[in-house]
């Protein structure tokens, strides 16, 4: 079938893997994670279960001790420029989960973009939870001007009191960090609303990277305040136009790494070993600080090349991180 075609297909092997719930409660890390977006919504059901059953396919074959679903939402208003690619909605992925994904032999992380959910819509999610096997990540809106439905001080609010058992993630972003110089507090006030482990934006920027998780690690020291995982995100690029969407989404690329990629012979697999290194070094950098720490890698094209490039990734990664 042409899902097959479109996402390739692997032979499944037997892979160590850590206890992702235990491992956060711990704050131990050293945790590998893969991400993926739902189908679009337009997607008929009978291709979005075809979609999963390859999808799971592939994950057997990987080293990973969780999957990510993003929950998408329209940036536009964080961004006035000219979207680089339409915006199209996909399906929810608690419901994707559900439906397509009940042979996932690993925890979920489900993104919940808690601005598009009435309170009563996302009191219904929790309640339907299993701590023991689900983890989620609250995603608050994109900008201050932007109309919610819940806030994300209120999603907390719901989660301490409908299911506080369930582990909670909290976003990361080193480029805020940068502009601003408070991400890390930022962090520890999320650590302190409940959030156990926390996931960033695509990384290219290692200083950026750095610089935050320095931050984060002292801040928690002179508070005598445990630090909780950093999962780290990555991703392959294979063209300029993706390269600038990623900018668009407000993924810092320094201008060297910008020109590795722009005159290189193969955009995609320069942007592999870029990510490899600076993987490779953000997991020196953190077990040196003593900061609990995963990785992530995203795979969220739809281009063959690309998937099958991030699943290459996640597969090099895995050995890093397992060395």
């Amino acid at each position: 079938m042409w899902f097959e075609e479109l996402l390739g297909r692997v032979d499944s092997v037997t892979v160590p893997r850590v206890n992702l719930h235990r491992s956060i409660a711990v704050r131990s890390g050293e945790l590998l994670l893969f991400a993926v977006t739902p189908p679009r919504l337009t997607t008929s059901r009978q291709e979005a279960a075809e979609i999963a059953r390859v999808t799971l396919e592939r994950l057997r074959s990987l080293p990973i001790d969780g999957l990510v679903l993003y929950d998408i939402d329209d940036e536009g208003d964080r961004n006035p420029d000219e979207r680089p690619f339409p915006f199209l909605p996909t399906m929810d992925p608690a419901e994707y989960l559900v439906r397509d994904l009940v042979d996932l032999e690993v925890p979920a992380v489900v993104y919940r973009a808690v601005g598009k959910y009435r309170e009563d819509r996302l009191r219904s999610w929790l309640e339907e939870q299993d701590p023991s096997r689900a983890l989620a990540v609250f995603v608050g809106s994109s900008s201050r001007e932007k109309t919610v439905l819940t806030s994300l001080a209120r999603a907390y609010e719901l989660r301490d009191e409908v299911q506080p058992g369930l582990p909670l993630g909290g976003v990361a972003i080193a480029e805020r960090h940068a502009r601003q110089g408070d991400e890390h507090l930022r962090l520890i006030a999320k650590q302190e609303a409940g959030c156990s482990f926390f996931i960033t934006q695509i990384v290219y920027d290692v200083n950026a990277a750095k610089n935050l998780i320095s931050d984060y690690h002292h801040e928690c020291a002179v508070r005598a305040l445990a630090p909780v995982p950093i999962i780290l995100s990555f991703s392959v690029c294979g063209s300029l136009k993706t390269l600038e969407f990623l900018r668009w989404l407000g993924v810092t690329v320094p201008r060297w790494i910008e020109n590795e990629l722009r005159y290189a012979d193969d955009t995609l697999d320069a942007s592999y070993e870029q990510a490899v290194a600076t993987a490779v070094d953000l997991i020196a950098f953190c077990r040196r600080l003593g900061v609990p720490f995963g990785l992530n890698v995203e795979s969220v094209s739809i281009r063959k090349v690309e998937i099958e490039a991030s699943v290459r990734l996640a597969a090099r990664l895995g050995a890093a991180l397992r060395r």
